[in-house]
């Protein structure tokens, strides 16, 4: 081998293992994704009203459709942080972003905020709650936003940073669930205010491992050798 193949040998990057990603994503989505679609066969059966379902029976146009998008956003987008489906399938990337991903992530936080706005609150929210749900929809509808600015002016790398950010925000509700479903079987069911503060930092936790996400991939760009000309 002689000095030119052994060059372009340490500069060709050696295979990762990338699918453990996705599949930990989706084992993080299947909680809440669970939980909606026993929502959907409640909606579709004619559950009896309680406590706890009462405003989606009364309007259930608002919680059926932030099932659908919230599925589906978060399923499909895991998908989008397979790095060869990104560079070997740049057609399947493109269409699924734009066709079920970005439809998808704007109806299920709209809709979200829709929910948070005008539902009557559910027994162990508040005031305080909702306007948690209010500030993390806008700020996913801010990243989406932003994320389509930016792979309109061609720029790969702030389009895959603002859709990590609504990504993160979108699966929060497997955070959610794995921080609140584990301290009700110690310590019980909480009350309105550990609950409150539960959630807000499942937001801020996904948001976290995001921008650790987004500076690892900008400290392997800049370590990447550029390709010779």
């Amino acid at each position: 081998m002689n000095d030119t193949q052994i060059t372009e040998t340490l500069r060709t990057p050696r295979p990762r293992t990338t699918w453990p990603v996705p599949a930990g994503l989706i084992l993080l989505s299947l909680i809440p994704v669970l939980a909606g679609a026993a929502r959907l066969g409640e909606l579709t059966g004619g559950a009896v009203p309680t406590v706890h379902n009462a405003r989606f029976l009364d309007s259930p146009v608002p919680v059926l459709a932030h099932i659908v998008g919230a599925t589906v956003f978060s399923l499909v987008g895991a998908f989008q942080f397979v790095p060869a489906l990104r560079r070997g399938r740049a057609g399947w990337h493109r269409v699924a972003g734009r066709v079920l991903l970005l439809p998808a992530g704007l109806l299920a936080a709209l809709s979200g905020m829709w929910m948070a706005a005008f539902y009557p609150h559910p027994p162990g929210d508040g005031l305080v709650m909702s306007l948690l749900r209010l500030v993390f929809g806008a700020a996913m509808v801010a990243s989406l936003a932003l994320g389509i600015r930016a792979i309109s002016r061609r720029d790969l790398v702030g389009h895959g940073s603002w859709m990590t950010r609504a990504y993160a925000i979108g699966v929060a509700a497997g955070t959610q669930a794995l921080l609140l479903i584990p301290g009700a079987m110690l310590f019980g069911p909480t009350d309105e205010p550990s609950r409150t503060v539960i959630m807000g930092v499942a937001w801020l936790l996904n948001l976290a491992v995001a921008e650790g996400i987004i500076r690892r991939r900008a400290r392997h760009s800049a370590r990447s050798p550029r390709p010779v000309r």
